[in-house]
């Protein structure tokens, strides 16, 4: 593709060759003649300058380099949707593999894929466009929208229910049992008493589950995910919760039981939060942080300790005071000024 053409179907201003071309796309460090790239952080300014890629996608106000450039305000969006048009992915045409198992009852909408191996349970409802690759199993009264898509052994468990256009990759599993059990000490009985899991979980439109992570189902009521949040691999969704439209959790985090998470958070890796509490809209936490407590709206938190309960407990508050403590001793010294020692 010529630039021209190309910046024209990105919306972007081209300093450059019009018709130099565009063959691949590549990483900066990596990328050569004939490919485009991209620089969405500033740290990466430098390798901009010694590039050999083609053209490059910067910000308006990026430096002159000797690359062409393509300005654009979101230049990270718009080397995705260049990737869009050089990458073409697999595609799977409309049928059901002999191998794969559906339900007399079932309902599958038109223009299904339904891949070896699949098994589609009693009275599940398929929409139209929906494509299931091998291993994929569905249980009883699942009910799901249009464009789904789920990569090989994903699984759906009973009564629950996905919006259009939901993505579940390899090993995403959601309503599996949630964590629930109680303790008993009547003798000659195991310590813990299973608490049936009778709630189903709901995704809303554009959720996207990646591999290996899982979303339980609720004791009671039902767990939410709402449209357009992403889930990263190996990611946990305790029973109970919700989480708000539009947040990212990405890989490793965990939440307990009966979170509730806001629109637009972003928790990063390996974050963990204890049940029964509240994110607020547009929190984030970095990496490996441990919440405790609920976060309000717009926070950024961070940190994590182990420590005895309550020695934490009672540090953790000390902690927050700190800055106050500090104010006072300060204060205290400008009204205290040491003694002289010949006085």
């Amino acid at each position: 593709m010529k630039l021209a053409a190309l910046a024209a179907h990105l919306g972007a201003t081209l300093h450059g060759d019009p018709d130099a071309e565009i063959a691949s796309v590549a990483g900066l460090e990596e990328a050569g003649p004939g490919q485009l790239t991209f620089v969405a952080n500033p740290k990466y300014t430098p390798l901009a300058r010694t590039t050999h890629a083609t053209a490059v996608l910067v910000e308006p106000a990026f430096e002159p380099i000797a690359a062409a450039t393509l300005r654009i305000e979101n230049p990270y969006l718009a080397f995705a949707r260049a990737l869009e048009l050089f990458y073409t992915a697999p595609t799977y045409p409309p049928g059901i593999h002999p191998t794969a198992v559906i339900a007399p009852t079932a309902q599958i909408g038109p223009a299904a894929h339904i891949g070896a191996y699949a098994v589609v349970g009693d009275h599940v409802v398929l929409g139209a466009h929906a494509t299931l690759l091998p291993h994929v199993v569905l249980y009883p009264h699942v009910s799901i929208g249009s464009h789904f898509f789920a990569h090989a052994h994903a699984v759906v468990r009973e009564h629950c229910s996905l919006g259009d256009h939901v993505i579940l990759q390899n090993g995403a599993i959601v309503g599996a049992d949630g964590f629930g059990f109680a303790r008993q000490t009547a003798p000659h009985t195991p310590a813990w008493h299973k608490i049936p899991q009778t709630g189903p979980a709901v995704l809303e439109d554009h959720v996207e589950v990646q591999a290996n992570a899982c979303v339980d189902r609720a004791t009671i009521g039902e767990t939410r995910i709402r449209a357009g949040a992403k889930i990263d691999n190996l990611v946990q969704v305790g029973h109970g919760c919700s989480v708000g439209q539009d947040t990212l959790l990405c890989g490793q985090a965990g939440l307990g039981g009966s979170t509730h998470v806001g629109r637009n958070v972003i928790l990063a890796g390996q974050v963990g939060v204890a049940g029964h509490l509240t994110i607020g809209d547009g929190a984030v936490a970095t990496a490996q942080t441990g919440i405790i407590a609920d976060v309000a709206p717009g926070a950024t938190v961070t940190g994590t300790y182990a420590l005895d309960r309550r020695k934490w407990l009672r540090s953790y508050a000390l902690f927050q005071r700190l800055p106050e403590i500090l104010r006072t001793l300060k204060s205290k010294d400008r009204k205290d000024p040491p003694q002289n020692d010949m006085e």
